[in-house]
């Protein structure tokens, strides 16, 4: 059998991949896969029809206008996927919007005559959903025993923390916006972490999509944390297009506003990637909820606090 050759169109797919040992396995990978960092250099077998630097309000208008037409979201570079010769490529099936979908990729491969890769399948919606994916994935690279020695490690520091945040006196209603305009709410694992980490999510729901919701929602949850992590965005554009929530008409009388609660996150490297880094997220939202009790110095890199909204422009 040829050596092992994957090309990865998801980033949670690709660090499942590496974080299993088989970077040096990788030849492919998606515009967005970025970590770790050995993998940014391999030829890029996706492009995105929407660019991503447009406002959230475009970005969503335009998105939209793609999937009510049946669209798709995403271009696949079928002839450098031929050219790589993987043995196995990895995609998902969960979401049209965050990555290429299954259906694109099966009719990228439809027309090659013998030698086909396998094809790998990633589906998550919840955490149990997770650890299935890699498990899937290591199956399909004939690593069994190193896909459950990485489970057992992801599911042992989760359950350190979970432990502690259960013998916490309180715990925070939390609220979650995962897009700015409109308004979504997480849902998927979001919610499972916000209760392993000693909140409860209001908005959310555990195991099903995350989804748009109005701002009357938002006023009449009141949580004590609002936490905001638009879907693909980094720190810093977090930062730079909050002004979309904190201009809304009674932002200021939220009990999370008036109490300083309000936290900004690392959207792109954790709370959208639904792989091993989720431990980190798991993390970054404990330091956020119960910062009298988790330090993992995730603050400035992963999150920071709202200290006051921008000025109007």
């Amino acid at each position: 059998m040829s050596a092992t050759r994957v090309v990865s169109l998801l980033p949670s797919a690709t660090e499942i991949v590496a974080a299993l040992g088989y970077a040096d396995a990788l030849v492919g990978r998606s515009h967005e896969c970025d970590f770790p960092d050995e993998v940014v250099d391999l030829p890029v077998c996706t492009a995105p029809k929407v660019s991503g630097e447009l406002p959230s309000e475009e970005i969503h208008r335009s998105v939209s206008a793609l999937l009510a037409e049946s669209l798709s979201v995403y271009r696949v570079d079928t002839r450098v996927l031929r050219e790589l010769s993987p043995t196995h490529v990895v995609t998902q099936v969960q979401c049209d919007v965050c990555a290429v979908s299954l259906r694109q990729v099966e009719s990228a491969l439809s027309e090659w005559d013998g030698g086909k890769p396998a094809l790998v399948a990633l589906s998550p919606s919840s955490l149990a959903d997770v650890f299935g994916d890699i498990e899937r994935v290591a199956a399909a690279l004939g690593a069994h025993a190193r896909g459950a020695r990485l489970i057992a490690g992801l599911r042992g520091r989760m359950d350190a923390i979970a432990s502690v945040a259960r013998g916490l006196s309180t715990r925070p209603r939390v609220a979650t916006i995962e897009w700015l305009s409109p308004l979504m709410t997480a849902g998927n694992w979001m919610p499972e972490l916000i209760a392993m980490a000693g909140g409860e999510d209001l908005l959310g729901r555990a195991g099903a999509h995350s989804r748009w919701i109005g701002w009357d929602e938002v006023c009449s949850a009141d949580p004590d944390v609002l936490l905001v992590f638009p879907c693909g965005f980094a720190l810093e554009r977090v930062e730079r297009e909050i002004g979309l929530i904190t201009q809304r008409p009674g932002w200021s009388r939220l009990r999370a506003v008036a109490a300083g609660r309000v936290y900004l996150a690392e959207s792109n490297q954790f709370f959208n990637r639904p792989g091993p880094r989720l431990v980190e997220t798991l993390e970054i939202v404990a330091e956020v909820l119960h910062p009298e009790a988790f330090a993992f110095g995730h603050e400035g890199k992963g999150w920071v606090r709202l200290e006051s909204p921008p000025p109007s422009p």
